[in-house]
């Protein structure tokens, strides 16, 4: 049997300081009996990528997948990601080969279409766009809340939220990782199960929300406690393992402050690009958000279905009211900022030269160099093509042209940026309220080390790899190398 946990999002420097402390003494013996991989990521420059990237085995540039929402170009408007083709999960390639699994909330995945075993998402919480109560067998998740109970909803509403909202967001976290515990060991108990694949999803949820430790005392320690959780879950799944079981614990890609300046980005665009002809592409959603308290808009959210729901996410993400008067555009993001030209012959309605393209591309770059915070210190910290980081791949049409990494600076209270050239921008509103965003902080650790590769690193894509290589499945067409001896 081959187990990945997946501790999802966590800041490896505080799991350390708690294994120090004697708090997660079930990671500590992982790591203690295991072969440890600092993992190269794609959450550098695309965090959200770094999920399909993770369960194809495929770089960002050849799946195409980069957020929860993107931009069609052929429509020339933003769609859920789940309206665009994507390649087989490595689950789906080893149900190919005979081998049954049981995958537990793997965050911003889609049902499998060919699996044996057991697909649950949304079990220890539910979230319309990143873990949708589903599940394969259609009816597997109805008949095991059933006996263990509907998990709660988590909607994470961007904007600053009310004390009762993080309250009961705490509660339901923080209660999160026993239910993986509880629906594994029953499962484990009946089924024969050859891959097993469980992701910690609270401990995500948590550091985006709670990372802030200046927060009521009641709140502060709630990353540290999910932690604490998950490590009591991972102690009671290992004990319903096999003894000869193959165990990965990881995490694709880590938590730290929130440094996004993301919603500030089509302000700064606009303001190189002097486009005065209608508001920049980009910022409508914000804008909304600004006007609109978290709690009002989750509560209309709830009352409509789900997919009308991610619809007018997606088309209010990126619109323009004369397309004609738009040379580039802001993508949706969360914390690295997107930027794509409207470039003639690739989007409908594009008006830019493709001759143009790099000279435009250069001076958005520049533009945005000039920002910085009201102190002085520069807002941006690198404007970087695609093209450059992400080598040339079948979906690469599909991707930013410029991605715009911040200042690591938290950007909590952050009012406004100032360009001595191009003036001020000020900020419409609290931004995402989040306090802890992703980091590339990207690790693994094989149990038993024996069973380990000699090696000194790896790459996220070679977890795939590993679970392909565990099966006896062929996986030539994947970048990574198996972690197994």
């Amino acid at each position: 049997m081959l187990v990945l946990l997946n501790f999802d999002s966590v800041t490896l420097p505080l799991v350390e300081q708690l294994v120090a402390e004697g708090r997660l003494p079930s990671v500590a013996e992982l790591l203690a009996r295991g072969r440890r991989y600092p993992l190269e990521t794609p959450a550098t420059y695309f965090p959200a990528g770094t999920y399909p990237t993770l369960y194809t085995g495929l770089e960002v540039a050849e799946h195409g997948l980069y957020y929860p929402f993107q931009w069609d170009a052929r429509a020339q408007r933003t769609r859920y990601a789940e309206e665009f083709p994507a390649p087989p999960s490595v689950w789906e390639r080893v149900a190919a080969a005979g081998a049954r699994a049981l995958v537990v909330d793997p965050y911003e995945a889609r049902l499998p279409s060919r699996f044996d075993g057991l697909f649950l998402s949304g079990w220890q919480f539910r979230n319309r766009v990143v873990l949708p109560a589903r599940s394969h067998p259609r009816d597997a998740e109805r008949r095991l809340s059933a006996g263990f109970g509907r998990s709660p909803s988590i909607e994470e509403v961007f904007g600053v939220q009310s004390l009762a909202t993080l309250r009961a967001m705490r509660r339901d976290l923080v209660a999160a990782p026993t239910r993986v515990a509880h629906v594994a060991r029953d499962l484990l108990a009946r089924e024969r199960f050859d891959l097993v694949w469980l992701t910690f999803s609270a401990a995500h949820l948590a550091g985006h929300q709670f990372w802030d430790l200046s927060q009521p005392a009641e709140l502060s320690t709630t990353v540290a406690d999910v932690y604490v959780e998950v490590d009591a879950a991972i102690a009671s799944i290992l004990e319903a393992l096999p003894d000869d079981a193959t165990i990965v614990l990881f995490a694709a890609l880590g938590m730290g402050p929130d440094t996004s300046r993301v919603d500030l980005l089509p302000g700064m665009l606009d303001a190189v690009l002097a486009c005065r002809a209608a508001r920049p592409p980009g910022g409508s959603l914000w804008r909304l958000r600004a006007r609109v308290p978290p709690s009002a808009g989750a509560a209309v959210a709830a009352r409509l279905p789900r997919r009308a729901v991610l619809d007018l996410t997606a088309r209010l993400e990126t619109r323009a009211s004369d397309w004609s008067q738009v040379p580039a555009f802001v993508l949706a993001s969360d914390v690295v900022g997107y930027i794509r030209l409207n470039l003639r012959g690739r989007e409908r309605a594009g008006i830019v030269e493709p001759s143009e393209a790099d000279g435009l591309l250069d001076r958005i770059a520049a533009g945005l160099a000039t920002f910085a915070d009201p102190d002085g210190t520069p807002s941006v910290a690198e404007v970087r093509r695609s093209s450059e980081v992400a080598p040339r791949g079948r979906r690469s049409d599909v991707l930013p042209d410029l991605l715009v990494r911040w200042s690591d600076r938290p950007a909590a209270g952050l009012d406004r940026v100032v360009s001595p050239e191009l003036g001020e921008v000020p900020r419409v509103g609290g931004g995402s309220g989040r306090s802890g965003n992703h980091t590339s902080d990207a690790w693994a650790v094989l149990t038993p080390a024996s069973r380990g590769a000699d090696r000194p690193d790896g790459r996220v894509v070679d977890l795939a790899a590993t679970v392909c290589a565990a099966f006896g499945v062929e996986y030539a067409d994947l970048p990574g190398r198996s972690l197994l001896r």
